[in-house]
């Protein structure tokens, strides 16, 4: 087995993973289950998860010697909390397994005769030629770690197909510039809703950011891909609901009795117990209420000017950040060109493929790199009992 490393180094996205801890899997031991994390085209995955998944893949790093951990939400991280563990196991696997690794290689063509690869061309004039294929080379995200997508260009001469790519798990700029004043201020606990032609079209709970150029955070990131598939029909507007464990009557009560105990302050001094110190300017700014003027005299239209705002703070939408800042790309080799129990190439024999290079995409959690693992196991012992025949 020969791997083919266009970087000097191994892994270096996947240092990159979970804030750089990894986060290796989802604890979700139901293939059906899991599989609703990667949205129309989950099924795909069925065969694979069935061969190799969850359990297999921490069943895995056990039996190397790296324990691992289930955290808030499903997740599953090493124990060390260090991406550069998990990147250690594989490389002494590799190492252990004979593997011969070419770093700093390109590849830059591919000789096809009679259906099926004869030999690939490497840069410097090199050439391989091998039983069978593995393409596993990412798709476009951080194209610093070495994943920039030249490899779709060979793969369509192929005839394969190739859907289009696009940012997945991706932070938003908003046309509003006030969010600068309250750039990496985290929300906790709050609802997202997204709007398009004043309806609803999706809405989720949990945490965001904000930052210079518009808003990320868990929640942005998981509603990325269809706020960018919004986009391409219009425009696109957030509402960020602050206190959604409150009804409007609710708050407005929450709000009177904070007003009573503070009777003798100004309005922006009044906000503390309600949101952090950080947005109270901006919330007192939207709400058309003097900032000066006291509580005890703040009519009840203005009071229900406040609730609306903390109910329902609006950003425009102008765009997704571009691909390379992606934490994952959507689109890829088209899953109908592919057989899912073999991850084997329907046109070319030889020719396998793994991980993010195919149409495939999840939420956040560790659903992308378990996708990573399940059919990069099932194209390997596809390919070598291939070769066995």
């Amino acid at each position: 087995v020969v791997l083919i490393e266009k970087k000097e180094k191994l892994g270096r996205k996947l240092l990159m993973t979970g804030k750089g801890r990894c986060n290796l899997s989802h604890a979700e031991f139901q293939p059906r289950e899991l599989i609703k994390g990667f949205g129309k085209n989950g099924n795909f995955l069925l065969s694979t998860l069935s061969v190799f998944g969850v359990k297999d893949t921490i069943n895995f790093f056990e039996k190397q010697g790296l324990k691992t951990k289930i955290e808030r939400g499903k997740r599953v991280f090493p124990s060390t909390n260090k991406a550069h563990s998990v990147l250690g196991v594989l490389i002494k696997y590799l190492r252990k397994g004979g593997v011969v690794i070419l770093p700093n290689t390109k590849v830059v063509s591919v000789k096809v005769i009679d259906g099926e690869i004869d030999y690939i061309f490497l840069d410097k004039k090199r050439r391989i030629r091998a039983k069978n294929y593995i393409i596993c080379t990412g798709g476009k995200s951080y194209p610093t770690t070495g994943s920039t997508g030249d490899v779709l260009k060979w793969v369509e001469k192929l005839g394969h197909s190739v859907v289009r790519l696009k940012p997945a798990l991706v932070p938003l700029r908003t046309k509003e510039k006030w969010v600068k004043e309250v750039q990496g201020l985290g929300l906790k606990n709050v609802e997202i809703s997204v709007f398009q032609n004043d309806k609803r079209k999706e809405k989720m709970l949990g945490e965001a950011l904000f930052t210079h150029f518009g808003i990320g955070g868990p929640i942005i990131l998981k509603m990325s891909r269809k706020i960018g598939d919004l986009l391409e029909k219009g425009e696109v507007e957030l509402g960020i609901d602050l206190k959604p464990g409150l009804s409007f009557a609710e708050l407005d009560m929450r709000i009177q009795k904070d007003f009573k105990k503070s009777n003798r302050k100004m309005f922006k001094n009044s906000l503390s117990k309600l949101m952090p110190s950080k947005l109270i300017p901006l919330v007192v700014r939207f709400s058309g209420i003097d900032s000066s003027k006291y509580v005890s005299v703040i009519t009840k239209e203005e009071r229900h000017r406040l609730v609306t705002v903390i109910k329902g703070i609006k950003l425009r939408v102008t765009s997704l950040l571009e691909l390379s800042k992606a934490i994952v790309t959507s689109g890829g080799i088209s899953l109908k060109e592919l057989d899912s129990k073999t991850m084997q190439s329907k046109l070319i024999k030889n020719l396998f493929f793994a991980g993010e290079v195919v149409d495939l995409d999840g939420t956040t959690g560790g659903y992308n790199l378990q996708m990573c693992w399940s059919t990069g196991y099932v194209a390997g012992q596809s390919a070598s009992q291939k070769v066995d025949k």
